[in-house]
Formats: C-alpha cells, sequence, structure tokens
C-alpha cells in the first residue's frame, strides 16, 4: 500500500450520528497511552494528523481517516483513563459499542496491547467483547522498541495466553519509532481491499 492522501474527513462525539461510508472501515482500538495515534500517524506516514498528547484520553471521539480514496482508519477513544469519571467512561464505551455494532462497512479491528506488560483487565474485556461482535481482532503489540529483541517471542506468548486469544489470531510486534511491523499491517490492509 502506498499512501498518497490523507483526511480527517469525520468526528463523531457521544451524541453524532455514524456516517455511512461507502469504502470499508478498519477500527483501532487500545487503552490509552499505548500508542494509538503514533500508529495511526504511522500508517498514514503523516506527523500529527492523529493527535498525540502527552495527557492520555485525549480521544474522546471517533475519528474516521479517510486514506487514498479507498479506506477508512477509524480511531476508537482509548479506554481505561483513570482521570475520566465513571460517566463518561460509560458514555464513551457506549459510543463505541454502538460503532463496533452498527458500522455496515467495518471490515477489521485491530487491538492494540503494550508489548511490555501483561494485558489489562480492560485490554481482556476489550478483546472478548470484539470477539462476542463477530470479529476476530487483529492484534497490534506496541512500543516493541522498548524490549530486547530476545524477549519478543516471550512477550507475544504472554499476550497470546492472557487474552486467551483463538489459536488463527494475528500478533503484529510494532514500533512507533523504527516503524517496524507497518508493512505487515499495511498487507493485511491490502488484502481486505482485494477481497472487496
Amino acid at each position: 500500500m502506498i499512501i498518497k492522501n490523507v483526511c480527517l474527513e469525520t468526528v463523531c462525539g457521544i451524541t453524532s450520528k455514524l456516517p455511512e461510508n461507502s469504502f470499508m472501515e478498519f477500527a483501532f482500538a487500545g487503552k490509552s497511552n499505548v500508542g494509538k495515534s503514533s500508529l495511526i500517524n504511522g500508517l498514514m506516514n503523516r506527523k500529527s494528523l492523529a493527535r498525540t498528547s502527552a495527557q492520555p484520553g485525549k480521544t474522546q471521539t471517533i475519528n474516521f481517516y479517510q486514506v487514498n480514496n479507498q479506506l477508512y482508519l477509524v480511531d476508537l477513544p482509548g479506554y481505561g483513563y483513570a482521570r475520566a469519571n465513571q460517566e463518561v467512561k460509560a458514555a464513551w464505551g457506549k459510543m463505541v459499542e454502538n460503532y463496533l455494532h452498527k458500522s455496515k462497512m467495518l471490515k477489521a479491528v485491530f487491538l492494540l496491547i503494550d508489548i511490555r506488560h501483561e494485558p489489562s483487565e480492560n485490554d481482556k474485556t476489550m478483546y472478548a467483547w470484539i470477539v462476542e461482535q463477530g470479529f476476530n481482532p487483529v492484534i497490534i503489540a506496541t512500543k516493541l522498541d522498548k524490549i530486547k529483541r530476545s524477549q519478543l517471542q516471550k512477550h507475544i506468548q504472554m499476550i497470546r495466553t492472557e487474552l486467551q486469544a483463538k489459536p488463527d489470531t494475528i500478533v503484529i510486534p510494532y514500533s512507533a519509532q523504527t516503524k517496524q511491523g507497518r508493512e505487515e499491517i499495511y498487507q493485511l490492509l491490502d488484502q481486505y481491499l482485494e477481497e472487496q
């Protein structure tokens, strides 16, 4: 996949109606501070279209980035952010649930997990819930550059075990620094586009 053009096309808040898009959508979920904006920027070859922040929990909307006039990368609000109150968290949850449930063009969900740590309870809940919605999430193991190469397989296995991931679940280690893993994600997106 060669990125020719990208734009932030739609921003959906808690009360917004979801767009009826005609291109395939690929959603990215993950806890706050897992590197979701960095990944999306990396995939779009842009430095700061998806806003990264030192303050986690910044994405409180569902953001639709249109790529090459052929697909959307959909940035879902980060979960597990401690400083958001329960009411706000519940509203975000409902918004994400509504999207995963109702979008007609959603083809795949990418779940981002920090490769350094065991998946949190929120991560496990999100994984199980995505599976329940009928998707087989692709796991993106972020912050790859923060562990030694020799630890890679051990950490991937830890993520698989803790999530009780299905045997055919794809796990792609990703580094925002080196962009390692980006080509594998592009290949997956290309496969989906070829199948349509």
